[in-house]
């Protein structure tokens, strides 16, 4: 094709130009973006020489266990690893999806998140420790189901779809969906872009109150931002309240989003910790008020990396789906009858044909997700995540992963020094400063 070598009108452009022209919208996919962006991989650790002394991972532990939330709540949330699964909801992940996430992240000591539509029970019996998700739809909300929380989380907006709501297509939305979320079945459920209720930080700040005083002010008050204006919003956030705040990046997944907003919309993860943190710094509650980065975390380096940078805790969502075998052509699935693509290609969350019984309500593909093997096998992931964190922090010569610091790193490229704001390797230059 003679387009097919122009940057402008590449393959994939023109492929992407026919599909709206046969469907007459915008396109939806699941995952995240397509977007080459700066990432953690443009960040190396400056571990040990003579400059200081490496710890013995075998006889010299390192902690791995943070407290959020501290700042007003009376029980702050304490996990013994400083990675949680984040917000997912039924509706877009299957019921054995929500039940193994909630018992992998109990097998470890650390946190799942309810998402939209409200509280699986069977999620909050496999969860010690359960985030509840307070969104703009009110789908599913349940005070009574709020107060069993351990923590709340108010979502502002969402790093793969800043701006506007979730959505759930119809094919998912059967009978026990909607009767959770109090809709018709089989409709394309389309949340708020806001929530109803309150429009600026100040109605934030009485929202923030209201539901300390439902929860007696024991459990913390977590606000998720889409990361976008980052600085304006984090300091908006802290000084309304928030006990915590969790920035999701551009480069954050999803189960359906307009593929616009995911691949021309928010900022990295990188950026935004660094971002947040100096907006923190500014108003004098950095360390105070707990800073989560969300947004493609994949491994042990990412988190020690984002911990490095200021984040107090990392939360995890696509990295967790694959664990679960999300994306694995497992014996039971034929991932190009069923979706029209191989496995390790797919992104057709919003379909409710995942062959492998995660991003589905089809009885028969969920049964393909057995929960307590998925269990097995996400806590062997976090489990793995949090040695690579340990190792890594080890390497430093720290015993805390609460030690890591900017001076740890240092930037393979100019773009990544100048979004860090650490030394390009080999220099002493931080670019953009």
């Amino acid at each position: 094709m003679v387009m097919g070598n122009n940057q402008i009108w590449a393959s994939w452009t023109v492929d992407d130009i026919h599909s709206k022209a046969d469907l007459g919208r915008y396109r939806i996919r699941g995952i995240s973006t397509h977007q080459r962006v700066t990432h953690f991989d443009d960040l190396t650790f400056l571990s040990t020489g003579l400059t200081r002394i490496p710890l013995e991972g075998y006889k010299e532990q390192c902690n791995t266990r943070v407290e959020l939330g501290g700042l007003n709540a009376t029980n702050p949330l304490v996990l013994d690893t400083p990675i949680y699964i984040t917000g997912m909801s039924w509706g877009a992940l299957s019921a054995n999806a929500k039940t193994a996430l909630g018992k992998a992240a109990s097998m470890v000591g650390t946190a799942s998140c309810t998402g939209d539509g409200g509280m699986l029970p069977a999620e909050r019996e496999a969860s010690d420790k359960l985030i509840y998700q307070v969104l703009p739809s009110r789908y599913g909300l349940n005070p009574n189901h709020m107060a069993t929380a351990e923590a709340i989380e108010i979502v502002v907006g969402q790093g793969a779809k800043p701006g506007t709501g979730g959505m759930l297509m119809g094919v998912k939305v059967l009978d026990e969906v909607a009767e959770s979320r109090d809709l018709p079945p089989g409709i394309d459920q389309r949340s708020p872009a806001r929530h109803p209720d309150w429009l600026g930080p100040d109605d934030l700040a009485i929202k923030i109150e209201q539901l300390r005083e439902a929860t007696d002010w024991a459990v913390p008050i977590h606000v998720k931002l889409g990361a976008c204006r980052v600085a304006d919003d984090v300091k908006l956030a802290a000084k309304a309240g928030a006990d915590a705040i969790v920035i999701d990046s551009m480069v954050a997944g999803t189960g359906a989003s307009a593929e616009i907003l995911l691949d021309h919309s928010g900022i990295p993860t990188v950026p935004a910790i660094v971002l947040a943190r100096e907006a923190l710094r500014e108003i004098g509650l950095y360390r105070k008020v707990s800073l989560i980065a969300s947004g493609g975390i994949r491994n042990g380096a990412d988190v020690a990396k984002a911990l490095a940078l200021g984040a107090d805790a990392c939360a995890i969502g696509v990295a967790a789906l694959i664990a679960l075998n999300c994306n694995r052509d497992i014996p039971e699935s034929n991932f190009e009858e069923e979706i029209g693509m191989p496995a390790g290609s797919c992104n057709r969350c919003h379909t409710g044909r995942c062959p492998v019984g995660i991003a589905t309500q089809d009885p028969e593909l969920v049964k393909r997700l057995d929960p307590n093997e998925g269990a097995d096998r996400v806590a062997n992931f976090l489990n793995s995540m949090t040695m690579e964190l340990a190792l890594l922090t080890r390497s430093l010569g720290k015993g805390d992963v609460r030690s890591l610091e900017p001076e740890d790193l240092a930037a393979l490229t100019i773009e990544a020094s100048a979004m860090a704001q650490v030394p390009l390797v080999g220099t002493n230059k931080v670019f953009g400063m």
